[in-house]
């Protein structure tokens, strides 16, 4: 997302298009915070056709649930089916 040269937000997604989708690096310039831009960019992201059939669509956040909850995210419905590594060098 950018205001003219300057780039003022972004978000990536990584997916096969059409099992699974991850959402990451969603960032909105601080001077731009509070103008809906996050939500736009989200709305956007979700509608593309690209991905919007895609069945499951994760995301992982410390702070921002209330913000992903009225796009439909919610906590893991089987938690106990998610594993991870974490490599702490």
């Amino acid at each position: 997302m950018f205001d003219g040269n300057k780039q003022i937000g972004f978000a990536r997604v990584i997916t096969d298009r059409a099992i699974f989708a991850y959402l990451c690096d969603v960032f909105i310039d601080e001077d731009y915070r509070g103008k809906k831009l996050g939500t736009w960019l989200l709305q956007c992201i979700l509608e593309h056709p690209d991905i919007s059939g895609v069945r499951r669509f994760c995301l992982v956040t410390k702070d921002a649930h209330e913000f992903y909850k009225p796009f439909g995210f919610t906590l893991l419905q089987e938690p106990e089916r998610y594993m991870e590594k974490i490599n702490n060098e």
